[in-house]
């Protein structure tokens, strides 16, 4: 196996590791209060962003290191992650191209449509593009051994998709509330605790690989 693949599915999830984690940060010191417009929403956003493309390149990875006979999972997984890419892509760089800066202006009543607030379109994409992550770590655990390292791995994929019902109410429920996003707090542990695992096992294989071949 290409040592190359074990390197950027590490560097990868490290990376989508880090991103979600000031993601979780930020969001926490906005509801306290302590950040506030645009600041808050820009780093939102921004840190969201950067979790995109590490995480499908992680998950990418994991398609190409998967056995022959769990190929079927895996590339489940990576068409639910390309999903997920679409559609939370399509919403972070509308607030942070369009809304934010029109905002500033003091035109955005020029862009309603185009405001994440609770129920509207991009709130829609928001939501679909999480439960689409959901999907993504469900479909993947059966490509993990239930021994040594990858049980924990696989463990904590398992955890994550099921914390998804949770964003589904959080995201669809009537009558949203700021209170409301507590029950996603889940989310919060599982979703940085599984990219990083992740990542490690790439680089616990990568060294087993190299020392067999030693």
């Amino acid at each position: 196996m290409n040592k190359t693949i074990y390197k950027v599915g590490f560097w990868s999830g490290f990376i989508a590791f880090i991103s979600t984690v000031a993601f979780v940060i930020v969001q926490v010191l906005q509801l306290f209060g302590v950040l506030s417009y645009p600041v808050d929403e820009i780093l939102i956003y921004g840190f969201s962003l950067c979790i995109v493309i590490p995480f499908l390149l992680e998950m990418l990875a994991l398609h190409h290191i998967a056995p022959s006979e769990k190929k079927f999972w895996s590339h489940a997984a990576l068409i639910f992650t390309v999903l997920y890419v679409a559609f939370v892509t399509a919403n972070y760089v509308v607030q942070l191209a369009t809304v934010i800066p029109m905002t500033l202006q003091g035109s955005s009543d020029e862009i309603p449509i185009l405001k994440q607030t609770p129920h509207s379109l991009f709130w829609d994409f928001d939501a679909i593009g999480y439960i689409f992550m959901g999907f993504a770590t469900l479909f993947a655990i059966p490509i993990f051994e239930k021994q040594g390292f990858q049980r924990w791995v696989r463990y904590s994929f398992l955890v994550h998709s099921l914390v998804t019902p949770l964003i589904v109410f959080v995201y669809f429920y009537p009558n949203f509330s700021e209170k409301l996003l507590l029950i996603a707090i889940p989310w919060g542990i599982t979703a940085p605790v599984s990219m990083l695992l992740l990542a490690i096992m790439f680089k616990k294989d990568s060294e087993v690989s190299t020392q067999t071949k030693g």
